[in-house]
């Protein structure tokens, strides 16, 4: 997965922290009003009242995306003396919200210095810490709320993971992912799922190291040569890859994908016979996909079979019009074939697709 990628899955994942803490932040309000209904009718009618009241009111605005209305009406409540708990805390929501991270960290530090027990502020000056660049700032605070909302926003942990990712604390963020997805810290899925996530956040190094060790640990462990094979494509060696996609084979031979990386390897070793024959594989147990098609397509033109060749690129373009690679190569075979104004048509869709993705509006 491309940096970018990694950086668009973080950034949901931060999405549904913020909305996940809000939720939490309802939730304990009605929880608070149910198990401390008062001890006569006037307590009582008080406590609903105030459940009912501004704080609650500014929080639906909130959770409906209505950001002024709420910041107005906490600009009212923060002049009160003292002033109401959760007031920072949602304004630093808000802030948040509007990526202003400068403004909602204040926010929810002063919600901390207002109330040292308020989690949900906590972790939320963690999460905005993150998002600002400073991940080591971030991990004390996540880690003090980690334990006791895990349960409610396991989101959260995920940002504290990423966060020992980025610092480097590697084992930290195993223990974690493990916790999280219920493995044992110590076994060779854990380090096997530690490779997958450095891949994914761009360390290919620390990724081949964390692979290894689950190998080492079981030997015939499934995907753990699939993503050595990943990485050895993305250095282009592809003698080596072939050798790590054809043991993941052995071990995981029902696996289109396999097939799928198997037939690109063979076609960078220039092994095309082998390689048509893997995607042929890879069709079978992966209809739906459009990457065999195209590799396929490719292979094929590198054999001198562009009428072939078309077919399946034809097939590929059917399923996915927007691949500018499709359309390339798709030029390539309709020139091989002499039809020249259809080569013409998809290189200059394919240039058109290519700019849209560089230059989007």
């Amino acid at each position: 997965m491309s940096p970018i990628a990694c950086r668009s899955d973080v950034y949901l994942r931060l999405m549904k922290v913020c909305f996940s803490c809000y939720v939490g932040m309802v939730s304990i309000v009605h929880s608070n009003a149910q198990q401390n209904p008062g001890t006569n009718g006037l307590e009582s009618s008080t406590r609903s009242a105030e459940s009912s009241g501004p704080i609650e009111e500014t929080q639906r605005l909130i959770s409906r995306g209505q950001l002024s209305e709420a910041e107005t009406r906490l600009d009212a409540l923060a002049s009160q003396q003292p002033e109401p708990a959760g007031v920072e805390r949602m304004r630093g929501m808000i802030h948040y919200q509007r990526n202003e991270f400068a403004a909602a960290n204040s926010a929810f530090e002063k919600a901390i210095v207002q109330d040292p027990k308020d989690l949900q502020a906590t972790q939320m000056r963690g999460v905005t810490l993150y998002r600002m660049g400073q991940p080591a700032a971030a991990i004390p605070l996540l880690e003090r709320a980690n334990t006791p909302i895990a349960s409610e926003n396991a989101d959260g942990t995920y940002v504290l993971a990423v966060c020992y990712l980025d610092v480097h604390r590697y084992d930290d963020a195993r223990r974690i992912f493990a916790q999280q997805y219920k493995l044992p810290a110590d076994s060779a899925a854990s380090y096997l799922f530690m490779g997958r996530m450095l891949l994914r956040r761009n360390y290919p190094v620390e990724s081949e190291k964390m692979t290894r060790k689950a190998l080492e640990l079981e030997p015939k462990l499934p995907l753990a040569h699939l993503l050595l094979g990943q990485l050895a494509l993305s250095r282009s060696q592809a003698a080596e890859a072939v050798v790590e996609f054809e043991a993941e084979r052995k071990i995981n031979p029902m696996d289109g994908e396999v097939y799928e990386r198997l037939g690109d390897s063979y076609l960078r070793a220039l092994r095309y016979e082998d390689a048509q024959q893997a995607l042929n594989c890879a069709l079978l147990l992966e209809p739906n996909s459009t990457a065999p098609y195209i590799l396929l397509g490719q292979v094929l033109l590198k054999r001198d079979d562009a009428l072939t060749a078309l077919n399946y690129l034809l097939r590929a373009e059917r399923m996915d019009s927007n691949n500018h690679l499709t359309h390339l190569l798709l030029g390539q075979a309709y020139r091989a074939l002499g039809r020249k104004e259809d080569a013409t048509r998809e290189y200059k869709s394919a240039e058109s697709i290519q700019n849209s993705v560089e230059n989007p509006k």
